[in-house]
């Protein structure tokens, strides 16, 4: 899956969700003052920006293998270390990090297993590795509504139920098969954003962000009508709300 779009694309998209997620991710990934993180898939930098906040710019590194991301995360906190670089190789000496987090990019890296690995070699022993995914194959993600929608009018359309993770203990076995399954935590999180109208929550998926986004892009004009048109009797009255809840593992190194 590609993420060369535009970073205000992205964020329009997907970050009313991820900066209260980023929240809720580092407070249970324990992260405080005093240590050193890498984002690893950072996209725009909201896990980066909330990293900055509890450790100072100084102490955060980020990479990501998009280079309209990667810009973006450095013009937005600028003396932070953003690297373009894919998880499977992490451009940082061994255990060089407290804590390795990965906020909603573990579904989308090449060689998820390989990317947690990398993770683990970049943080120090007794470190943290720490990732969520959008529990998408249990109709929690932010986009469960436009699948929904989609299932109805087309039974044969795609979504994002097989992707790496997003299915209940998954994310766990994928720890596991990179070596990490010692002093492993799971739990969710969930986050609730407000659009105060369904245009306002239907505009963002015409901008091919994800495969929800390459979706939508796809339709002819009249089968996306239809869509949007379901969606909105789906949504119900305005404002319209959305619950989305992630899976979350912890792990010690």
């Amino acid at each position: 899956m590609s993420f060369e779009v535009a970073a205000d694309a992205y964020g329009r998209f997907m970050g009313r969700y991820s900066a209260p997620l980023a929240v809720a991710f580092t407070e249970v990934a324990g992260i405080h003052r005093g240590q050193r993180a890498v984002d690893v898939g950072c996209g725009p930098g909201a896990l980066t920006a909330e990293l900055v906040r509890l450790l100072g710019g100084e102490a955060v590194c980020a990479v990501d293998p998009s280079k309209s991301f990667v810009a973006a995360a450095r013009e937005r906190l600028p003396g932070v270390d953003v690297r373009e670089s894919g998880a499977e190789r992490i451009p940082f000496p061994d255990g060089a990090f407290d804590a390795a987090l990965a906020q909603l990019s573990v579904h989308f890296m090449t060689d998820p297993v390989a990317g947690l690995r990398e993770m683990a070699r970049v943080t120090r022993p007794g470190g943290t590795v720490a990732a969520c995914v959008w529990d998408h194959a249990g109709g929690r993600g932010p986009v469960a509504l436009l699948w929904q929608a989609a299932a109805e009018l087309d039974p044969s359309a795609p979504d994002e139920s097989g992707l790496a993770g997003v299915r209940e203990g998954h994310l766990a076995s994928l720890f596991a098969a990179a070596g990490l399954d010692s002093a492993q935590h799971q739990t969710t999180l969930t986050v609730r954003v407000r659009y105060a109208s369904f245009e306002e929550w239907w505009e963002p998926y015409t901008l091919g962000v994800g495969p929800a986004g390459e979706y939508v892009q796809s339709l002819a004009e009249g089968p996306r009508n239809r869509l949007r048109d379901r969606l909105r009797k789906l949504a119900g009255e305005q404002p319209v709300y959305i619950s989305a809840t992630a899976w979350t593992v912890t792990c010690r190194t």
